[in-house]
């Protein structure tokens, strides 16, 4: 999972599938008209083309050949696109004769399957699930045998600088040391916390603390006029508490929830769902039985 979309892919190739890793044209690729995902964030491409330009394309797309010399995308398309942005010539590419989508998704739900993935692997997983496949964090839960709230609370953790995402890979830090990283608002706080976190042995709810305290430090040090002390400490509780409600609806209500403190101490949520029949289900469930 750490070593690539090919690695990803190993289970399949060694079931037979052919295939091989060649440099292609980017000109040449067309993306899949059948793709499940239709918006792609433009911050967000933007972010991964600057990274391209500066280190390469390192993981290679999925294709497939097509009639007069062309190739379709099965999986990678945000790296294509990105790639299109960075203006890269020609990109890395598992050239596939045999396969599809399916295959993939197959090769990624036995590779979770295996046991001995740490927390990063696992993230990854569901994230190309999710991303690369447009499944929706319940369809990977069930594909997966896990919960929707597991699965959201994967895909955050890739949200970690590189630094604390190789500390959860080397299992000197947990899953739930990763969430209570996340609590830390600054990436730079992220990364030395989970240094902390390791050379002082500090359990989860110790990291959950560090992370409040820094961003009260981060309050207290901002321009004049801004939140006193008491303030910065109140928001910090805030936003703990706000993840904690949002995981506990997630957890009954089965879809995406996001939380947010509003300016008169109370929180508001805003339920997301991939479909008006999804909303309909989730209504019907909680709607009180007729008498």
């Amino acid at each position: 999972m750490g070593r690539g979309l090919d690695a990803i892919l190993s289970i399949a190739a060694e079931q037979g599938n052919d295939h091989e890793l060649r440099r292609i044209p980017i000109e040449l690729i067309s993306a899949n008209p059948n793709q499940p995902r239709r918006r792609f964030d433009e911050e967000s491409l933007q972010a991964l083309a600057v990274s391209l330009r500066e280190r390469g394309v390192l993981q290679p797309v999925l294709v497939r050949p097509q009639p007069g010399g062309r190739y379709e995308l099965i999986a990678g398309e945000r790296r294509w696109r990105a790639a299109q942005i960075a203006e890269i010539a020609e990109i890395p590419a598992i050239v596939r004769r045999h396969d599809d989508a399916a295959t993939l998704e197959l090769a990624l739900i036995e590779n979770m399957a295996r046991e001995d993935l740490n927390p990063v692997e696992e993230a990854k997983a569901v994230a190309a699930l999710v991303e690369e496949l447009g499944l929706t964090r319940e369809e990977v839960g069930l594909r997966v045998g896990r919960g929707r709230v597991a699965v959201s609370n994967l895909i955050r953790l890739l949200d970690l600088p590189d630094e604390a995402l190789e500390l959860l890979q080397d299992g000197s830090l947990t899953e739930g040391h990763g969430r209570a990283l996340l609590l830390a608002e600054d990436h730079a706080d992220r990364r030395r916390l989970a240094r902390t976190a390791v050379e002082e042995g500090l359990s989860v709810r110790a990291v959950e603390a560090r992370a409040r305290e820094r961003n009260g430090r981060a309050g207290r040090a901002a321009a004049p006029g801004s939140p006193s002390r008491s303030q910065s400490r109140a928001r910090a509780d805030q936003q703990a508490a706000s993840l904690e409600i949002s995981e506990l609806l997630e957890s009954a209500l089965g879809v995406e929830v996001k939380v947010g403190a509003d300016r008169r101490g109370g929180y508001r949520a805003e339920l997301s769902f991939d479909s008006p029949e999804q909303a309909a289900e989730l209504a019907a469930r909680i709607r009180p039985a007729a008498p």
